[in-house]
Order: structure tokens, then C-alpha cells, then sequence
């Protein structure tokens, strides 16, 4: 049973379950549903879906996520940046609305599914730490601004699109004689209202007598309330009459079975998005469910969360849905209101599918400048201004990969932005491995550590060398290892014993090992014995797989000391005898001066 718990968290949290646990469940899946309604036709919108493909794909995939889904508290359904990538990826195979749209969007959840259930099986949840902090917060935000500009138009009651913000921005400007003023006004008046919703609800609900834990909750309904006034309104002023764009029909019902295509052509030309798609919203998705899992002291297993995001995913594709992953602002809605399990998403699933069957009707005459407005400052959140400038100050390299991304996705779109910001994180991380941090290093005096030459008063011994190396060994560096050291030594012709400090090596490759043998074949011939020192066991293993032990002129030592008090005994013991903040000069070695 514990071996089948391991794929199905379900038999291991089900186990527990009681009525107090289902109370609280019910409570959070009440207030996520209602927070959830409006998010996901918003979402669908977004994604160039009709209405109610937002309403599917936030039913099947949630039942599908409690029986596979190693969080407790996420809340998984659409979100905007995903939304984004689901219509860039599709906008370009086929008309928004078409049928062969909504085939495509069907198949890309089942792909990207696939895709992550894959990753999940095959225990390959570290393949996201490909995208670095900086990229995908670059990324984030860069989508966030793309997001807001791209439904500026629905603000505006405009015609227009384009994948980028310079075609949106040029798109807008070419339409702005057509803005309806009736429609700015929903959208901009909801976009007010939500805002103040989020800083102004709660004070307001709590001098009316609410209790705190119930009005902040009630204050994430605030798009739920500017759902409820715009429709009425547009009822009411008969505003499609004049030009306000609405919802429409939404057809009531259970969600379809919608089978993905089989076309191998439409397959291949989506596997890339599904990558990205799958990669982004795994990465985004982990990040919360960890955060949360932390504050109860749980764990959550990235091998288990892979599979939990692809059967949902492909649960969404068979469902008339799109790709969906866990939200951010949903999923910590959903734990401050108390859900213990992931049964909360399965009652919210429940919620929603009883929308669907009896509360579309009553959603004919929302107006879409609402889902925008919804859309915008649910995004707005996730812009952060000064994260740039935070990590250009920490790390230019970290800071130009940000830039990058950023640039990128604005520039040309969220796939390339996302492409260009990991080739480019990936490349400088190469850059910054394939020259690592070396340091001569000496004796501290009175200890048995050993530092830098050039930030420390240490003593070294003219005839003893020890450079440590701050980088594991692979094929990147290996050639940048064999020079240091060569330069080294002709510049210090008295040196006749070379020691390599390896405590910051953790790993060795093929091409590091020739390395290690090339420049133990060229002391051996300049009359240097070469050592190591401070090898870490797993290196060692690997070092005792091969036959460059047996060929090694000098020895391994177990610490930098041990070798140093082998080789020159008389200096290692003067120096530890020494006072700690002494700066002295031994016999045979030589002053240091700390810089």
C-alpha cells in the first residue's frame, strides 16, 4: 500500500480523513469556487477560448489533481501566463474560435500532459531547475505587461491584437478611433473597483461588524461582485444594444469528451510550446506548493507534483479544456481558508460544474471588459518593478539573463523571450564554470585551515604549492585548469611539490580526468610531484574507477594539513603553534600580507 500511495497520494491523506478535515475542506472550496468563476472564463478569454472552456478546464482537472496531486493546499485550474502561451502557441495554426482552434487547444493540454507525466515517471523534476530565478521572474513580469496591454483593447471596446507589445501597442493606436465609451467606462470603473477591493473591502467589511478572518475572505470575492453589477448593468442599459462587447451564450451541461488530434504534423509542430508550457507552469507550480507545504512542516515530492500536473492536464484536454497549472493567488486563497487536502479542489470541481449546469444563463450579458479588468489586476500583482535592478546590483550575469527575458518576451513573444532568457542563462553559467575561481592558499597561523594568499596572513613554502579550485571538473573547464597550473608552476621554478585542493570539487568528467592525467604526466617530467588533497568521496569513487591513481606521482590526502605536515612537518608545526594574528616569517617560507 505504501508502494501505491507513492503514485496516488490519495491513499495516504485518505487514510486521515475525518469530518472535521471535510468541514474545512468545504469551507475553502466554497470561497475558491467563487473566486475561481470569474478567473476562469477571464482566462479562457485570455487563452482565445470560448467561455466556458474555462468552466471545463477547472472541473475534470481538479478531481483529476486530488487523486494525483502531491499538494495539499494548491488550487490548480487556468492561470493568465499560461493562458498567454496557450494562445500564442495555437494563434499561429489556426482563427481564434475556429474549430481547428479548439482542437489544437485540446491537444496541447493533453501533450503538455504528457509531457510532465513523463518527466514525473522518469524522476526528472530537477530538469526545471534549468530555468533560473532570475529568467523565469523576468519572464513572469515581461508576460504580465504583455497580458495587461493585450486586453487594453477589450477595455476599450477596439478591434486589434498582435503577439508582441510592439504590435499591441501599434495595434491599439490604429484602432483608437473606435474606442466605445460605455465599454471604457465598465472597464475602467471595474479596474478601480477591483483595486480598491483589494486594500479598501476589508476595512469597509469590518466596520459593518465582520469578523477579520471572515472579511478578508470575503474581499477576494470583489471580482465576483463586479461580475454581478456589470451584467446587471448591461441588462439592464441594454448595452449590447450599444455596442458593448458581452459573453454571450454559454451552453450549460457537463464538460464534453474531447479527444486531442491524432495528426502527427499538428503534434510536432505544438511539442515545443507543450515543452515550454509544461516547463513554466511546473516551475511556477512547485515554487507554491512548496511555500505552502512549508508552513505546515509538509513536503511535497517534485516527482509526484509532475505526474499530479500532467494527469490533470491531460484530464483537461479530453474535457474541452486548455492547459492549466496551479495558481498562485488561488492556491493561497485556498489555504488561508482552511483546506487540509486536496479534496478542497475536488468540492471546488463540484462548484463549478453546478455552475456550469444552472449559472451560465445568468451570465449572457457579462460584459468582456470586465474579464479584462480582472485579468489586468490579477496581473499586475505579479510585476515586479524593481526585481531588475535587485539582481543587475547582485549579479550582472543573473541581471543580464533578467534583461534579456524581459526584452525578449516583449519583443518577440513569451516563447521566444522564454528561449532567449534560458539559452542565455545557460550559456553564461558555462562562461562563469569554464574559467572558475582558483586561489593559492597557505596556512592560517595558529589553525589548520587554509586560505587565499591574496585576502589572508598565511605561510606558504616556496617549494610547496597548493591551488585550490572552486568549480567541479568537466569538459568546460578542464583546458582552463591544465594552463592555470602550468603557468603556475614555470613561474615558480623552486616549486617541487604541486598539491590540488579539491574540497570545492564535486564532481569529475571524462575530460576533467584526462586533465588531471595530462598534468600529472607534465609535473612528473618538470620534476614536480603532483598531489590532491581534500577529495571528496564520490569524486574519489570515480577517480578509483579508472587507472589514474596508479599512475599519480604524489599522494591523496585526506585534509590540506595532513599534506602539508607530511611535507614540510618542521613549517606546518611552527605555523600552528603560532598566535592566530601574528604576521611572522618562517625559515623556509615566505610573508604574507592580508589584503
Amino acid at each position: 500500500m505504501k508502494g501505491l500511495a507513492r503514485y496516488f497520494p490519495i491513499l495516504e491523506w485518505g487514510r486521515e480523513y475525518n469530518a472535521a478535515t471535510f468541514a474545512d475542506d468545504m469551507i475553502a472550496a466554497v470561497i475558491v469556487t467563487i473566486m475561481l468563476i470569474p478567473q476562469s472564463l477571464a482566462y479562457a478569454l485570455l487563452a482565445g477560448m470560448p467561455p466556458e472552456a474555462g468552466l471545463y478546464a477547472s472541473i475534470a482537472p481538479l478531481i483529476v489533481y486530488a487523486i494525483f496531486g502531491a499538494s495539499r493546499a494548491l488550487a490548480v485550474g487556468p492561470v493568465a501566463v499560461i493562458s498567454l502561451m496557450t494562445a500564442t502557441a495555437i494563434g499561429r495554426l489556426a482563427e481564434p474560435g475556429s474549430i481547428d482552434y479548439l482542437t489544437a487547444a485540446f491537444t496541447l493540454a493533453v501533450l503538455s500532459g504528457i509531457f510532465l507525466f513523463i518527466l514525473g515517471l522518469f524522476r526528472l523534476g530537477s530538469l526545471a531547475n534549468l530555468l533560473s530565478h532570475p529568467v523565469v521572474t523576468g519572464f513572469v513580469a515581461a508576460s504580465g505587461v504583455l497580458i495587461a496591454a493585450s486586453q487594453v483593447r477589450h477595455i476599450l471596446g477596439i478591434g486589434g491584437g498582435g503577439e508582441n507589445f510592439v504590435a499591441i501597442v501599434v495595434s491599439i493606436a490604429e484602432h483608437i478611433n473606435e474606442i466605445n465609451i460605455r465599454t471604457t467606462i465598465i472597464g475602467v470603473g471595474t479596474i478601480i473597483f477591483l483595486f480598491w477591493a483589494r486594500k479598501g473591502l476589508k476595512p469597509l467589511l469590518l466596520k459593518a461588524g465582520m469578523k477579520e478572518g471572515a472579511a478578508g475572505m470575503a474581499a477576494k470575492t470583489a471580482p465576483v461582485i463586479a461580475v454581478i453589477l456589470s451584467t446587471l448593468a448591461a441588462a439592464y442599459f441594454h448595452l449590447p444594444d450599444k455596442g458593448v462587447a458581452i459573453v454571450g451564450d454559454i451552453p450549460r451541461g457537463l464538460p464534453p469528451f474531447t479527444p486531442p488530434s491524432l495528426d502527427p504534423e499538428l503534434w510536432s509542430r505544438l511539442a515545443g510550446s507543450a515543452a515550454l508550457i509544461s516547463i513554466i507552469g511546473f516551475v511556477s507550480t512547485i515554487s507554491v506548493a512548496q511555500a505552502l507545504a512549508a508552513k505546515r512542516r509538509q513536503r511535497v515530492d517534485p516527482n509526484q507534483e509532475l505526474i499530479g500536473l500532467g494527469a490533470s492536464n491531460i484530464a483537461a484536454g479530453l474535457s474541452g479544456g486548455f492547459p492549466i497549472t496551479g495558481g498562485f493567488a488561488r492556491s493561497v486563497v485556498n489555504f488561508d481558508a482552511g483546506a487540509r487536502t486536496p479534496a478542497a479542489g475536488a468540492f471546488t470541481a463540484v462548484g463549478i460544474l453546478l455552475a456550469a449546469l444552472f449559472l451560465t444563463p445568468l451570465l449572457y450579458n457579462l460584459p468582456k471588459a470586465t474579464l479584462a479588468a480582472t485579468i489586468i489586476v490579477a496581473v499586475i500583482s505579479i510585476i515586479e518593478a524593481g526585481a531588475l535592478l535587485r539582481t543587475w546590483r547582485f549579479s550582472k550575469s543573473d541581471g543580464g539573463a533578467m534583461a534579456a527575458t524581459i526584452v525578449g518576451t516583449l519583443a518577440f513573444g513569451v516563447e521566444m523571450g522564454l528561449v532567449a532568457g534560458v539559452v542565455l542563462s545557460l550559456g553564461l553559467h558555462i562562461k562563469r564554470t569554464s574559467a572558475p575561481h582558483c586561489a593559492i592558499v597557505g596556512q592560517v597561523p595558529g589553525t589548520e585551515h587554509f586560505r587565499n594568499v591574496d585576502r589572508h596572513a598565511v605561510v606558504t613554502n616556496p617549494k610547496i604549492m597548493t591551488l585550490r579550485v572552486d568549480e567541479s571538473l568537466y569538459f568546460a573547464n578542464s583546458r582552463f585548469l591544465e594552463d592555470k597550473v602550468y603557468a603556475l608552476v614555470a613561474a615558480h621554478p623552486e616549486v617541487k611539490d604541486f598539491i590540488l585542493m579539491c574540497a570545492a570539487v564535486n564532481d569529475i568528467d571524462s575530460s576533467g580526468l584526462e586533465s588531471l592525467e595530462a598534468i600529472n604526466q607534465r609535473l612528473k617530467d618538470s620534476g614536480v610531484t603532483f598531489h590532491l588533497s581534500e577529495v571528496k568521496g564520490p569524486v574519489m569513487d570515480r577517480l578509483k574507477r579508472s587507472s589514474f591513481l596508479d599512475h599519480l606521482s604524489g599522494r591523496v590526502f585526506l585534509t590540506q594539513f595532513g599534506a602539508v605536515s607530511l611535507l614540510d612537518p618542521e613549517t606546518a608545526r611552527a605555523t600552528l603553534a603560532a598566535a592566530p594574528d601574528l604576521q611572522f616569517q618562517v625559515e623556509r617560507g615566505s610573508p604574507m600580507a592580508a589584503k
